[in-house]
């Protein structure tokens, strides 16, 4: 075989996230793409219109290999940009529009992003942060789910709109990288985990097939796009299959319930807190959610108790629960509707194109009930850290993908987070999992929302300390709290100090910011 004959096969064998949305819209292109506040988009539209950005993108200077980052609420903008970079090779870095400008500047260092999309809520933080010390050369303001004026002199997502509509041309292998997406930073800086389109597709297909997602879904996503689960667990797999996309900017609970009936909205995802949110909105009971039909949580371990209650209020609704992280793309592992109630509590079993063991630091599998670290091997995986040989080797000692998390195995092999490694507890020379004491105090009617942290303690050097978030209308106290652990629980699991708040902090994501409790609560003992 010829050079030139291979490369020819390797063309017409292409499977790249943009040659996706292309066979989307061949099969469906008159169905509804994508909706976001006034902007509808079918699926030839929608295809149409990112082969324009990609040609603009390239006029721009932006081409294969190139970064290019996004610091944007979700918006059908936002949505264009992904598929348009992945049609042209380029490379996307999704930041977290909360993070300080010193953040965002450090990601874009470490990425070498040459363009920052950017969205209406965050062009000061966007101009502060790529001042110095990176390599951004320009911005493009990228408009968002309600109207709003662009900055003056600055390129918009408009402009790059090229007139020609032909297809773009350029050749991506599935082994390219695709996206660089930057961990949180809780135990270092942030690692940029290079994903390829291969890892991420082979996720879709994973999705599709435990998840139960079909072409006839209305999905509504809600959740930020820059974090991968929204926009890979379900906004990608939506569009390969042609299902409808419902896009918003904030996942605020009122809207949330008043958007799934409005648009007859049958799949949802949302981490606990957001599901929380709903359950406690004065509007649950009255808005009509007869269309829902399946229930996604993840980002964050559900507690049973409210699992029980989303099961008992919405009981037409079948729910999942997708456990992962950023270096898996991010799914890992699935608990499907007929063991959410058998099950409560588990993280299910490896998902379809996933091995996952949890084992000890010799590598061995733990026994039944004994706890372990969670680690992988799949096609999801990242192809490493970008830049960081030192913690890519890590990561995968022993040829599997270390994650950090701790669990347990049940006797059918059904996988348990107990916690993060640095959410562990030690308490008077004793482990105990945040996670443990949490369902515990779930249990108390008047709790709404529940952290558990370790604060230091000259006695137990780590104090199991409850922060709780109360019902509305309800009270609680802090003995009241303490002894209902004591009842169920060892001694040094008990709180030895419940703190009560209106609220706890939480990232775009939904995910409860631990660290910043426990720093919040440092602060204030050392003043």
């Amino acid at each position: 075989m010829t050079d030139m004959l291979a490369t020819t096969i390797q063309h017409a064998r292409a499977q790249s996230i943009g040659d996706m949305l292309r066979r989307s819209a061949q099969r469906l292109g008159a169905k509804t793409a994508l909706t976001c506040g006034e902007t509808v988009w079918t699926y030839a539209e929608m295809n149409t219109l990112c082969d324009r950005l990609g040609r603009g993108l390239g006029k721009f200077g932006v081409g294969k290999g190139d970064r290019v980052a996004v610091l944007s609420r979700n918006s059908h903008s936002f949505a264009a940009l992904r598929f348009a970079l992945a049609r042209i090779g380029a490379v996307m870095v999704p930041i977290n529009f909360m993070l300080n400008s010193d953040e965002i500047r450090f990601i874009l260092a470490s990425s070498g992003a040459t363009v920052l999309a950017v969205g209406p809520d965050f062009v000061a933080a966007a101009r502060e942060a790529s001042a110095k010390d990176c390599a951004v050369r320009s911005m493009v303001w990228l408009p968002g789910e309600e109207p709003a004026t662009p900055p003056a002199g600055m390129t918009t997502f408009d402009d790059l709109l090229d007139p020609d509509a032909s297809p773009v041309s350029v050749y991506v292998d599935n082994r390219d990288l695709a996206q660089i997406i930057y961990t949180s930073g809780t135990e270092s800086l942030p690692k940029g985990a290079m994903l390829s389109h291969e890892a991420v597709m082979w996720q879709y297909v994973s999705c599709v097939i435990d998840g139960g997602m079909a072409e006839e879904d209305v999905v509504l996503h809600a959740l930020p796009l820059y974090h991968c689960a929204q926009l890979d667990v379900f906004l990608g797999p939506a569009v390969y299959l042609g299902s409808s996309n419902i896009i918003i900017g904030k996942p605020m609970p009122d809207l949330i319930l008043s958007l799934i009936a409005k648009y007859g909205v049958t799949s949802f995802f949302a981490p606990p807190t957001v599901w929380i949110g709903m359950l406690r909105s004065p509007a649950f009971d009255t808005a009509d959610l007869s269309s829902l039909r399946k229930g996604y949580y993840g980002a964050s371990i559900m507690p049973v108790e409210v699992l029980l209650e989303l099961q008992r209020r919405l009981p037409n609704v079948r729910f999942w629960n997708f456990y992962g992280q950023t270096e898996i793309a991010p799914l890992a592992t699935v608990l499907k509707p007929e063991d959410q109630l058998r099950k409560a509590g588990s993280a299910g079993k490896p998902a379809l194109n996933v091995e996952t063991r949890v084992v000890n630091d010799a590598m061995e599998d733990v026994a039944v009930g004994e706890v372990g670290e969670i680690v992988h091997r799949s096609p999801h995986l990242l192809s490493g850290y970008y830049n960081n040989p030192e913690k890519t080797a890590e990561a995968f000692i022993g040829g599997w993908f270390h994650s950090g998390d701790l669990a347990t195995v049940d006797e059918d092999g059904y996988i348990t987070v107990v916690d993060r490694r640095k959410d562990m507890i030690k308490t008077g020379g004793e482990n105990v999992a945040s996670r443990e004491v949490e369902e515990m105090i779930y249990r108390l009617p008047e709790v709404s929302e529940v952290a558990v942290v370790g604060l230091p303690d000259p006695r137990w050097i780590e104090a199991v300390t409850a922060i709780i978030v109360v019902k509305t209308g309800h009270s609680l106290t802090e003995q009241a709290v303490i002894d209902h652990c004591a009842k169920a629980m060892a001694h040094f699991k008990t709180p030895k100090r419940v703190i009560f708040v209106d609220s706890l902090p939480k990232n775009p994501s939904g995910k409860l910011l631990k660290r910043e409790l426990r720093q919040r609560y440092l602060a204030a003992a050392a003043e």
